[in-house]
């Protein structure tokens, strides 16, 4: 999430109750999370085991709940809820505000864009040109959509990151992490109906130009996927991964997160993608594999009972 003007770190520590490491006259560009951060971001770690990754990544301010070394130009801010630290900067910045009309104001629609009876359009969306919206599709706020896309009835747009922070007491529960990204959709996708697209956590989800989604698939938050992607119904693609272009995944393809699946890739339908797979392959399989192979081995697995009746007919 990017703030619509710079925020001096010391405001962020007052409104958090942090104490100050390191630079205190910065100012912070928006929050982000290790996986997406940028120079000038706000990041939180609440983990010693990811202190390091935290302190020496591109972000400039870290909110931390131990005292370390801080880099120089760095500063830390110290708290011992570092969770809900965030949260606290989630809600003030981007709160939530209800829009009670089907087409908020706050909202453009672009020249020649059709939005249909039922569907609802959320605060601070950008609609492009010559866009087909249809019945009962919800764009929720913050959410991007470039010219020539073409949403059918009944998919949604910009829901909530699934993303919990597991909490250790008993009974053990999740507490939400609150998702200030966005969905960007670029040029000329069209998606079809009863999808869901989540928004990122702090960062995007983007669908690249071009792509193309049958009935009921599901992207979850912070996944890019590239341009002209084919995606065949019912496939679900787990939160941060990355599509690279081109990639193929037929019906009822299963992707897990934080992976990237290679350009030109194609996946057989009902496969499971565990692990990062390299583009201009096809592949098969749960785990997947080389297609021609998973094939071989399933001509030798129907031969299992013919080479068993031979053993035991030699003895």
């Amino acid at each position: 999430m990017r703030f619509d003007i710079p925020v001096p770190v010391s405001f962020i520590a007052g409104l958090i109750g942090a104490e100050i490491v390191g630079n205190k006259d910065g100012a912070a560009i928006g929050i982000n999370e290790i996986h997406k951060v940028e120079n000038g971001d706000l990041v939180f770690v609440d983990h010693p085991k990811y202190y390091d990754t935290c302190i020496n990544s591109a972000a400039s301010f870290i909110i931390i709940n131990k005292e370390t070394d801080c880099p120089d130009g760095k500063a830390l801010l110290i708290t011992d809820e570092p969770f809900e630290a965030y949260l606290k900067i989630v809600n003030h910045f981007r709160p939530f505000s209800p829009s009670m009309k089907m087409i908020s104001d706050s909202s453009s629609v672009g020249e020649n864009t059709v939005i249909m009876p039922s569907a609802y359009i959320g605060n601070h969306v950008i609609i492009g040109d010559n866009c087909i919206i249809h019945p009962n599709v919800t764009i929720l706020d913050h959410c991007i959509i470039g010219d020539e896309v073409v949403i059918q009835a009944g998919t949604v747009i910009g829901s909530d990151a699934f993303y919990y922070n597991k909490k250790t007491a008993r009974p053990i529960h999740y507490k939400k992490m609150a998702s200030c990204g966005r969905v960007i959709i670029e040029g000329c996708v069209e998606i079809g109906a009863n999808c869901t697209i989540d928004r990122g956590v702090s960062a995007d989800t983007i669908i690249g130009a071009g792509t193309k989604m049958d009935n009921l698939v599901h992207i979850g938050h912070d996944t890019v996927v590239g341009k002209n992607c084919l995606f065949a119904g019912q496939v679900g693609i787990a939160g941060a991964t990355t599509i690279e272009d081109e990639v193929v995944l037929w019906g009822q393809v299963g992707v897990s997160k934080t992976l990237t699946i290679g350009k030109g890739a194609v996946v057989y339908a009902q496969s499971g993608v565990k692990d990062s797979i390299e583009g201009g392959k096809v592949y098969f399989g749960s785990p997947v594999e080389d297609a021609r192979e998973k094939m071989k081995e399933f001509v030798w697995i129907k031969r299992i009972p013919q080479l068993w009746e031979k053993v035991m007919g030699k003895k």
